[in-house]
């Protein structure tokens, strides 16, 4: 019977992620369409509910985590911090000097340039939840390596799939291609929604490389207001008003 519940429960969370992604979702009595351009159907709230896992469950299960060799040289794991019910979630590629030393994503002066990203969309840092793919950073703050990624990577599912959020930004390609399965650079994927395991993915560039390139923050303005629109088109209003 445990065995019974425990796919019953599986079932009804991949039932979810397709409502929540629209995958399934149609207006009752609605005609087929010929091919034309896609007209965006509203899409509810799963009302199933279903056991998942908290994140302070989550952070537990991680414990002092010793599953690949960083942690041989990290001062401090970064597991993520935000709200546990974000409708909005960032996800970065891997903890800096900054974040290991504090043990919180996302702070110096990256991590002030995207207080001032979210700021910008009508959010702050403790409505929306950040992380990263790696909860431990790479020596000499290298590119995450496959073994590395593929350790860490279920820890951040599971986050993404106790928050729920409408919508993930991933900032950079490793955070692009480790949540999308794919091998592309950020240029090819950003500019649209991508699906991830029925999660709403925007990729674009990190904050740390507006910092070198500050004339690609327009581009970044450009992602960020289709997340903008998008959210508004699912009806979730951000705590303040967006800059126009």
């Amino acid at each position: 019977m445990d065995d019974l519940r425990l796919l019953v429960g599986d079932l009804r969370r991949q039932l979810e992620r397709h409502v929540r992604a629209g995958a399934w979702a149609a207006r009752a009595g609605s005609p087929t369409r010929a091919a034309g351009p896609e007209v965006a159907v509203p899409v509810t709230e799963p009302s199933v509910d279903t056991p998942r896992r908290t994140l302070a469950q989550i952070r537990d299960e991680l414990g002092e985590c010793q599953r690949c060799k960083l942690h041989a040289t990290r001062t401090k794991l970064v597991f993520g911090n935000g709200a546990e019910d974000a409708a909005l979630m960032f996800v970065g590629e891997a903890p800096g000097a900054d974040e290991d030393r504090i043990g919180d994503p996302f702070v110096g002066k990256a991590g002030e340039l995207l207080d001032k990203m979210i700021e910008a969309m009508g959010w702050t840092r403790p409505t929306v939840y950040v992380a990263n793919i790696l909860k431990s950073r790479p020596p000499g703050n290298r590119n995450p390596q496959p073994d590395e990624v593929a350790a860490c990577i279920p820890f951040l599912w599971a986050q993404i799939d106790a928050i729920r959020p409408r919508i993930i930004v991933a900032l950079g390609r490793p955070a692009a291609n480790g949540l999308l399965g794919r091998d592309a650079p950020i240029s090819a994927l950003r500019g649209r929604f991508h699906d991830a395991r029925g999660y709403k993915v925007l990729p674009t560039f990190h904050p740390a490389y507006l910092l070198r390139e500050p004339e690609r923050k327009r581009d970044v303005w450009t992602d960020l207001k289709l997340v903008i629109v998008e959210l508004d088109r699912l009806g979730i209003r951000s705590p303040h008003p967006p800059k126009t």
